[in-house]
């Protein structure tokens, strides 16, 4: 159900309550407010996140953290968990990690909620989240020096990416994989895999990442 139609059904069955005096619908309706301000939080939150990475991007260092993103996704999640709404859940749970991995630089405190997101997710079928989770659990294992695990996490997210037709998600994640084979001494499928991710870049219009491409290429 769409938030306008749960925003319609809640009017209507405040009227329901007030003309017929039958007030046990109003809880119906409250869920149904409860599932819109949790989307919409959860929505807010994302908003910040991209406002952060795109600031980082152009000065070439961290903004100071808005507070009220990780309030936006308790907030979410608060409500979600109380619908009962596991995909919701999954989802939120994602973004809380990558909050505390990609700003906080903390994967100690991120981990534990990008696993859980990734059972919950897995659960529901939920695969862009999970495809998600995999790639930032990848980045977690590649910070942490285990590169094996860091390859086998971004090549199961690129690979339900493919599948969902997320192609500048994939090359996003065939960056990560360039600098994994580097750190390997695999130098050709380094500069084999950036071709691979800037021709799939180009073809999208997937600007930012043909810089990070620019940028590998330089490091590797």
């Amino acid at each position: 159900m769409s938030a306008e139609d749960r925003i319609e059904r809640a009017r209507v069955l405040y009227e329901h309550a007030v003309f017929s005096g039958d007030a046990g619908v109003l809880a119906d309706a409250e869920r149904d407010l409860d599932a819109v301000e949790a989307d919409t939080a959860l929505a807010r939150g994302r908003i910040l996140h991209a406002r952060f990475l795109n600031e980082r991007a152009i000065s070439g260092s961290s903004p100071v953290e808005d507070p009220a993103e990780l309030q936006l996704f308790e907030r979410a999640i608060e409500l979600y968990q109380a619908l009962g709404d596991t995909r919701g859940q999954a989802e939120t749970l994602f973004w809380i990690g990558c909050l505390h991995q990609v700003i906080r630089r903390d994967d100690e405190t991120a981990v534990p909620h990008l696993t859980r997101s990734r059972q919950m997710a897995a659960q529901v079928g939920d695969k862009p989240t999970e495809a998600e989770v995999l790639r930032h659990l990848g980045i977690a294992a590649h910070t942490a020096g285990r590169l094996d695990e860091a390859r086998e996490r971004l090549e199961e997210s690129s690979r339900l990416r493919r599948e969902m037709g997320a192609l500048p998600g994939v090359a996003a994640n065939m960056v990560g994989l360039a600098y994994i084979a580097a750190a390997q001494d695999r130098h050709t499928d380094a500069l084999a895999t950036l071709d691979e991710a800037n021709a799939i870049a180009q073809g999208h219009g997937a600007h930012a990442i043909v810089q990070q491409i620019e940028q590998a290429r330089t490091q590797i």
